[in-house]
């Protein structure tokens, strides 16, 4: 059997990586974006694309922008469950729209987009630190990134 480990060399200073972010729970959103920095920075990333959107539901159409001029996206928001249903469908929507962007256009869509039941989930997953979802999603981007220029 011959095995090839894809080399995991830091070249993160070569890759372009977009990320959109939802305005909408905004204190929440731009804690998660402010994690999503620290990682691209920290790992030297040489041109970050921030673009705001409304709301969940417009991120896929924004990632698949981004997408056509960058190595990786971000795509950053915050679903928290309500007294109806729309929840339900725009957590949906939402997810199955960035993998959708992800399959079509071959580049890696991160999905920071937070769908939790209760305020105090949203505000956990978005703490500074290494353990924020933005700042994970950043660092899975990358990572999605290096593996697919060395295949």
């Amino acid at each position: 059997m011959n095995v090839v480990d894809v080399d995991r060399s830091d070249d993160s200073g070569e890759f372009r990586i977009g990320v959109v972010v939802s305005e909408f729970n905004a204190f929440v959103t731009e804690a998660l974006l402010s994690g999503c920095l620290e990682a691209l920075e920290a790992a030297g990333v040489g041109h970050v694309t921030v673009a705001r959107v409304a709301g969940a539901l417009e991120v896929p159409v924004i990632a698949r922008k981004l997408a056509a001029s960058h190595d990786a996206v971000v795509a950053i928001g915050a679903v928290i469950e309500g007294e109806t249903d729309h929840y339900t469908h725009v957590a949906n929507a939402a997810s199955n729209g960035i993998a959708h962007v992800a399959l079509e256009t071959g580049i890696p869509v991160a999905n920071a987009v937070l769908t939790v039941r209760d305020v105090a989930h949203a505000r956990d997953r978005s703490l500074p630190g290494p353990s924020n979802k933005g700042y994970e999603a950043a660092e899975a981007a990358l990572q999605a990134a290096r593996v697919l220029r060395q295949l």
